[in-house]
C-alpha cells in the first residue's frame, strides 16, 4: 500500500506543471475527501486500493495536461466553491481584481448589475455574495455554461442573482443598470498560448475573439450605453497589451471618465468607462 507522503513525492510525474506539488495535494485531497491540511496531519495514511487507482488515474490525466479544476470538478473563486466543467472558462485568480474593482466603484446600497458572459457565474456570484442588496443579472449564451452557472447559484443560495440566456445584450429586456461587468473573450486567434496549458481544454468561443481579440469588447461597448443608467459604469477585463485599444473603443462608444486599472503585476488589465449623466 502507498501512503499519503509517498504519493505527495510524485511531482516528477508532472514535469510540465509549474505547480506540481499543489496539483498533487489538490488531487489527493479530492480523492480522500479531506482538506489539504489533513494530508500533513496523516502522512502515513495508506490509501485503499480503490483510492490509489482513482488517484493514479487523475495523476495520469493531469500529466496529459487536463486542468486540475476539470479533474476535481470545482475551483475556488473569491472564497466561493464553484462547480467547473469543460463548457466554459475556469475562473482565474486574476479576475478577482475585476470583482474587487466593481465593489469599490459602487455603493453598498441597492444597485442593478449585469454580468455579460457569466460562464460559471463566478463574477456575478462573487458580487452578489458581498452585496446582498444588489440585484445581479447574469447572462450567458452557452446553454451548458448557463446550466452550470445556475447550479452554482443554487448551491450557494444566492437569491439576488438571476441567470438568463443571452448572446451579450441580444436577449436582455430593455432596462438600465448601474454597473455592467464582463470578462469577454479577448485572445487573438493567432496567439501561440492557445496551444499551451489549461486553455487547450477550454472552449475557444470563451477565449478567442476576432479583430485581434477586440471584436466582442467592441460589441459590448457599443451597446452598453443604451443599458446604463446615467453615470453608470462599464467594466471589462482584457489582455495586458490591449488597454489603449479598449480605451479608444470606449471613447468611440460615447463613454466618459475612461481609465484603465493595473493588476498586482503592474499590467493594465481592466478598463472602465461611464455613461454620460
Amino acid at each position: 500500500m502507498i501512503t499519503v507522503q509517498q504519493n505527495l513525492r510524485r511531482g516528477g510525474e508532472l514535469p510540465d506543471s509549474d505547480s506540481a506539488r499543489l496539483d498533487l495535494e489538490v488531487l489527493l485531497a479530492h480523492v480522500l475527501e479531506r482538506p489539504r491540511t489533513w494530508l500533513y496531519t496523516w502522512p502515513e495514511y495508506e490509501l485503499s486500493q480503490s483510492e490509489q487507482v482513482q488517484f493514479d488515474e487523475l495523476l495520469r490525466r493531469r500529466a496529459a495536461g487536463e486542468p486540475v479544476a476539470h479533474l476535481t470538478g470545482e475551483r475556488e473563486f473569491w472564497s466561493l466553491s464553484l462547480q467547473v466543467d469543460a463548457s466554459t472558462l475556469i475562473p482565474r485568480p486574476d479576475t478577482e481584481l475585476l470583482v474587487e474593482t466593481a465593489l469599490a466603484l459602487c455603493p453598498v446600497t441597492p444597485q442593478r448589475v449585469l454580468d455579460l458572459g457569466t460562464g460559471t457565474g463566478a463574477i456575478a456570484l462573487a458580487l452578489a455574495s458581498e452585496r446582498p442588496a444588489w440585484q445581479v443579472l447574469a447572462a450567458e449564451k452557452s446553454p451548458d455554461a448557463l446550466a452550470l452557472a445556475e447550479r452554482n447559484r443554487v448551491s450557494l443560495g444566492l437569491d439576488n442573482v438571476r441567470v438568463i440566456e443571452s448572446d451579450w445584450f441580444a436577449q436582455i429586456p430593455p432596462q438600465s443598470f448601474d454597473l455592467i461587468v464582463s470578462n469577454p473573450p479577448y485572445i487573438d486567434a493567432a496567439d501561440p498560448h492557445l496551444g499551451q496549458g489549461d486553455v487547450r481544454f477550454e472552449p475557444r468561443s470563451a477565449l478567442v475573439a476576432d479583430r485581434e481579440g477586440l471584436a466582442d469588447i467592441e460589441v459590448i461597448a457599443a451597446t452598453a450605453p443604451a443599458f446604463l443608467a446615467p453615470g453608470g459604469c462599464l467594466l471589462v477585463e482584457h489582455g495586458w497589451q490591449q488597454a489603449a485599444a479598449v480605451r479608444a473603443i470606449f471613447a468611440d462608444a460615447g463613454l466618459v471618465s475612461i481609465e484603465s486599472r493595473r493588476d498586482y503585476g503592474g499590467r493594465e488589465r481592466l478598463t472602465l468607462g461611464r455613461s454620460q449623466c
